[in-house]
């Protein structure tokens, strides 16, 4: 992790990095419009390094998540996105019959992979369905759903058919704030039927080494805004990884991290990618990153200097409630270590 590795002076988390992997919702953008630096600070990051996407949301293709793009000021093709319907319909050819009707939960991105792969949509359990696929669409409502559950009825071992969900992210950032996500509906389906789905997207590796290969990635780096799904699933494919605090998980969020969801980086917006990545020193039991310190005193975590940068307040937190390998409940955390000055939608 960043926080524990030594680097060099003045090295930035792209210091060694051949490709940059983004998520989207709540790091490029939040609804129609770009999050503040993100466009700048990717276009320049472009300059020098391949800029790939990866998004769990099933609601678009991947032709019309580039347009969107572009039409933010960046530069990007529909080769340069990777989505979920993508890595579901890898799964789904692996378990159905070549040309088999599947019935679909989700919008136009995820009919039009199913439909390329030569697969027949239907809505409807009632033409006999040989797998369901579930992914997120803003219109997606109880009819369908309950056409889901009545084709899953029976379970897998007992004769059913696959379900695959291309996520379960429980929300998604918008413009308006924070939305239930495809977990929310993906849940409702296995609360009528008792079955768990199969699930291709992040935080499962299928989506990431998709994209690593596509990218012909040696050395990337992933960006996320999402602990359980981004920087997990960045984890368990091996790739580092940088937190940025612009979307849905918040500082409180961070503290908190299990061992196998924390981040190698952690950054307040992506203006961060191109400044010097301060090491965490730690000495005595304190532990400094920047102008800020903090040390733990039995069950108490004491800032011994706030510095004057609060990315770095968190930075140093982090480090230091992680290095006891305690969990954040048996410690007494002062409010302002999980202040929340950085942008969100």
């Amino acid at each position: 992790m960043g926080l524990f590795v030594r680097r060099a002076d003045g090295a930035t988390p792209l210091e060694g990095v051949d490709a940059v992997l983004a998520d989207l919702d709540g790091v490029v953008y939040a609804g129609p419009g770009p999050l503040p630096y993100a466009v700048e600070s990717l276009t320049r990051a472009s300059e020098t390094r391949r800029i790939g996407y990866i998004t769990n949301n099933a609601s678009r293709t991947d032709a019309s998540v580039a347009s969107h793009l572009r039409e933010l000021g960046l530069a990007a093709d529909p080769a340069d996105v990777v989505t979920s319907p993508q890595a579901a319909t890898r799964l789904l050819v692996t378990r159905v019959a070549p040309g088999s009707t599947v019935l679909v939960v989700g919008g136009e991105g995820l009919v039009v992979e199913i439909e390329k792969a030569g697969f027949r949509v239907t809505r409807s359990a009632e033409e006999s369905p040989a797998a369901v696929v579930q992914g997120f669409a803003p219109d997606v409502g109880w009819a369908q759903l309950a056409e889901a559950a009545y084709a899953l009825a029976l379970p897998e071992e007992e004769g059913g058919i696959p379900w695959i969900a291309t996520n379960t992210d429980w929300t998604i950032p918008q413009a308006r704030g924070i939305a239930p996500g495809n977990g929310t509906l993906v849940s409702a389906v296995h609360t009528a039927v008792g079955r768990l789905a199969v699930v291709a997207g992040k935080p499962e590796t299928p989506i990431f080494e998709e994209a690593v290969a596509r990218f012909r990635a040696r050395h990337p780096i992933f960006l996320g805004d999402r602990l359980d799904t981004d920087i997990l699933g960045a984890n368990r494919a091996g790739i580092p990884s940088a937190l940025v605090l612009t979307g849905i998980d918040r500082p409180k969020h961070l503290l908190a991290a299990p061992a196998d969801s924390r981040p190698t980086f952690v950054l307040g917006d992506l203006r961060e990618l191109h400044e010097p990545y301060p090491e965490a020193i730690v000495r005595g039991g304190t532990v400094t990153v920047g102008g800020a310190s903090v040390r733990i005193d039995g069950a108490d975590v004491e800032i011994v200097s706030d510095g004057d940068r609060p990315i770095d307040l968190l930075r140093a937190g982090a480090k230091a409630i992680w290095d006891t390998g305690r969990g954040i409940y048996g410690f007494r955390v002062p409010e302002r270590l999980y202040a929340d000055p950085f942008h969100r939608p």
